[in-house]
């Protein structure tokens, strides 16, 4: 059975600006076995090919279709949701990108949506302004409910620290969409043309990247690389399939999907064919 991996890449396949050891080779077995792929972010601020630039330029080399981000989620979303719809955006150029792309018309009044992402040149004018317009009927959401982000130089305050203020501003809650979502592990899942048991997740957070995989019926790879540690396991209700200390671990991936994680249950999978369910409950 095919088998395919939603990957997180900061903590998983790099810390900072930094390649994590056989982060590289384990994506040349992925590409080298015919594996699919994709990597996953809650990081709205880049577009796909500036994630793909990153990425090459630590050593690893992968092409636009293998990045998805929360900003690409938000937009197909709000594209299905409301068509050629108008949004205030706080955030950068990859979210301002994937909403364009996908028809949509960035506002400084009146807009359909208040979409929030990760921006480091966030003002109270800003804010006063999505204050005001969300007040006025403007629905909110978030590509991300992180409420902060780990860099090198220490720790900077995320989309959900944002949305909090909005939220606690306003009495209204937001729609967010990035992991652990359903929306964005949905979608994810689709691009790559997987059913549910075929999909694997693979990431450092228990929080986002684990919980997601485990609410989509995916199976879960957890490393030890980045935010949790082997310690914080027990303060959890749910947990991951497999805990590895480190990405090298999977560097052959067909010999680990085999032997070392759980088969997919096929019974998790979404019927997408109307005429096989049918004969199914005739059966």
């Amino acid at each position: 059975m095919q088998t395919g991996l939603l990957i997180d890449m900061d903590g998983v396949i790099y810390r900072g600006s930094q390649l994590i050891p056989g982060a590289d080779r384990f994506i040349q077995a992925l590409k080298r076995e015919r594996i699919p792929f994709m990597f996953l972010t809650n990081n709205s601020q880049r577009t796909r090919r500036d994630v793909a630039t990153k990425l090459e330029r630590m050593g690893i080399k992968v092409g636009e279709k293998h990045i998805f981000t929360c900003a690409i989620a938000t937009a197909q979303y709000l594209a299905s949701r409301k068509p050629s719809g108008t949004a205030y955006v706080i955030g950068e150029g990859g979210l301002l990108h994937a909403l364009h792309r996908h028809g949509y018309s960035i506002v400084d009044h009146s807009p359909d949506f208040v979409v929030v992402g990760e921006g480091r040149t966030i003002t109270l004018d800003t804010l006063e302004r999505a204050v005001n317009m969300i007040m006025d009927g403007a629905k909110l959401i978030a590509t991300n409910l992180d409420p902060n982000c780990p860099t090198i130089n220490g720790t900077r305050p995320g989309c959900g620290a944002t949305v909090a203020y909005l939220e606690a501003v306003t009495g209204i809650k937001a729609f967010g969409v990035g992991k652990p979502s359903p929306i964005m592990m949905r979608a994810a899942r689709k691009e790559l043309g997987l059913a549910t048991s075929q999909t694997v997740m693979v990431g450092d957070t228990m929080d986002t990247d684990i919980l997601g995989g485990v609410q989509m019926g995916y199976r879960t790879v957890l490393t030890l690389t980045g935010t949790t540690k082997a310690e914080d396991l027990d303060k959890y209700a749910f947990g991951p399939d497999v805990v590895i200390d480190s990405i090298a671990d999977m560097e052959d991936p067909l010999s680990f999907l085999a032997h070392v994680l759980p088969q997919g249950n096929q019974e998790d999978d979404t019927v997408t064919s109307l005429a096989a369910w049918r004969e199914s409950q005739l059966a």
